[in-house]
């Protein structure tokens, strides 16, 4: 029986399962819609998403991980049921080897939480690998060699950020500021300035289309529809790019804060090899324009993107199942 090694990178946003020999196959937002009289599931991932704001009284979209951490253990372990199945198919007969992947600040009790719940979900074994070292291994670093590396993946509900060397974590933060504070820093913007009530779809539209960090020499506009507050009508208004690099100015301080204490804190040997080779950045929160050139003016260290920065940690989780199926098969 093939493809028993699963990584799944369980996101606050989204959920991504790689299978050993098939890449990243499944990729749906970590959300789940259920009836609250019956307690019944009436969808789950992308469906469920796409009635996020727009339920009736009965049904209610919800995130069952908040900012990386289990919130919902009972709607979580049936969304992991179901990736788990969607992602093998019906030919599974053998339970699957697992590793889920989890920020770096999580309590020994919330990673029980995880494995509990991956385990009832039909995993044979699980292994829990910690966000950086999965972003690191998948966005292509060797992490086995004597040299630092400084990560920082940005997700949805947490940016970790560490200096990885010898295949562990030397120094490392996590902050519960991400892509989903990037969000309500925008729907409290609209909200001050524009007297325009926004929902968080509204918000993730305007972060992905004219969303920057860093003051861009063209700007970008686009309409946003809303409720105006003092009327309670339904209204549009014109946004332009630098009104976003002043809702996300609070946001992202706070995250180049982080990789400053994280960089004090780094011993000189590993901060000459971070300022030679540079800063990493993943998770899906590092595709927010003008990012790169914000960390690169702030640290004066050069800053790059993965890849594919969005599958990188479950790339990594995925082929840290390998790295340990191979160190099994020698011993």
């Amino acid at each position: 029986m093939q493809y028993t090694d699963i990584g799944i990178d369980l996101g606050t946003a989204s959920i991504l399962v790689y299978i050993r020999g098939r890449g990243v196959v499944l990729k749906e937002p970590s959300v789940v819609a259920y009836d609250r009289d019956t307690n019944k599931i009436k969808a789950i991932g992308e469906d469920a998403r796409l009635m996020l704001g727009r339920t009736p009284g009965n049904i209610m979209a919800v995130r069952p991980l908040r900012q990386g951490v289990i919130s919902d253990y009972k709607v979580t372990e049936q969304m992991m049921k179901y990736f788990i199945q969607k992602a093998l198919g019906k030919k599974a007969f053998r339970k699957p080897r697992i590793a889920v992947c989890v920020p770096s600040g999580v309590t020994e009790v919330e990673k029980k939480a995880v494995e509990d719940a991956t385990l009832q979900a039909g995993a044979r074994e699980v292994s829990i690998i910690e966000e950086p070292i999965a972003a690191a291994i998948g966005a292509g670093i060797d992490i086995s060699k004597p040299c630092g590396n400084m990560i920082v993946d940005i997700g949805g509900g947490t940016s970790d950020i560490a200096v990885i060397s010898l295949g562990g974590t030397v120094v490392s933060a996590s902050i519960k500021i991400a892509g989903d504070d990037f969000d309500e820093a925008l729907v409290r913007y609209m909200r001050k300035k524009h007297n325009l009530l926004i929902g968080e779809r509204t918000a993730e539209d305007i972060k992905i289309k004219i969303g920057t960090a860093f003051k861009r020499s063209e700007v970008d506009y686009m309409d946003v529809r809303g409720r105006n507050l003092v009327t309670g009508l339904p209204k549009t208004v014109t946004v332009s790019s630098e009104e976003t690099e002043e809702a996300l100015r609070e946001a992202t301080a706070q995250i180049i804060e982080t990789i400053h204490s994280v960089l004090e804190k780094t011993p000189p040997e590993l901060a000459a090899d971070i300022a030679d080779r540079g800063i990493v950045l993943t998770g899906g929160g590092s595709l927010l324009r003008g990012l790169e050139d914000l960390i690169c003016e702030k640290t004066g260290i050069n800053t790059m993107t993965a890849e594919d920065p969005m599958t990188a940690v479950a790339i990594g989780t995925g082929k840290y199942v390998e790295f340990l199926a191979g160190y099994r098969d020698e011993i």
